[in-house]
């Protein structure tokens, strides 16, 4: 499978408030790129937020602004591109969000959920968390680090496919 899964952190409960971002590059099952950066929110930070992730304002103080951040992501959101998140709604919700505070436009992709993927095939499992459905295909993971968890998700996609087959995960892309 060819895909680029995504992850965000916020500053706060605003669809705006992206602070970090890291896509994890897969072609052939394999991960063959990945990118990590903090993003300046220019917005506040919430403590249980901070408490979640560890990012704090002074964390960002010199990294960019979404736009300059998009510059480099935007080519792994196009039509024929499959971009993959554990909670997709989540990261679609922050990356729509932060694109309408900047006023880009937003691009069209399909998507994929590892949650809902894993909920399909992983039933025996007690939640579909991203730490339990990581420790299930024994993927390291520091939790809620953008990087580690875009990693963790394609990781969990690569193993379903292999487990599954490409045929058992068609039905859950989106276009979005």
């Amino acid at each position: 499978m060819n895909f680029t899964a995504l992850d965000f952190e916020t500053a706060n409960r605003k669809t705006h408030s992206a602070c970090s971002v890291a896509l994890t590059v897969v072609r052939n099952n394999q991960i063959v790129d990945e990118f990590y950066t903090l993003i300046n929110p220019d917005t506040w930070f919430d403590a249980g937020n901070i408490r979640v992730h560890g990012i704090r304002e002074h964390d960002v103080i010199d990294a960019p602004y979404f736009p300059e951040v998009w510059e480099k992501m935007s080519a792994y959101f196009t039509d024929d591109q499959l971009v993959v998140a554990h909670n997709m709604s989540f990261d679609k919700r922050i990356l729509l969000g932060t694109l309408d505070y900047y006023g880009i436009q937003h691009p069209r992709f399909q998507t994929l959920c590892t949650v809902q993927s894993s909920r399909r095939l992983l039933k025996q499992l007690p939640n579909h968390k991203l730490n339990t459905v990581a420790a299930h295909y024994d993927i390291p993971l520091n939790h809620h680090h953008a990087l580690d968890d875009a990693r963790a998700s394609a990781k969990i996609l690569i193993n379903q496919e292999k487990e599954y087959g490409t045929a058992s995960l068609r039905s859950l892309v989106k276009l979005a």
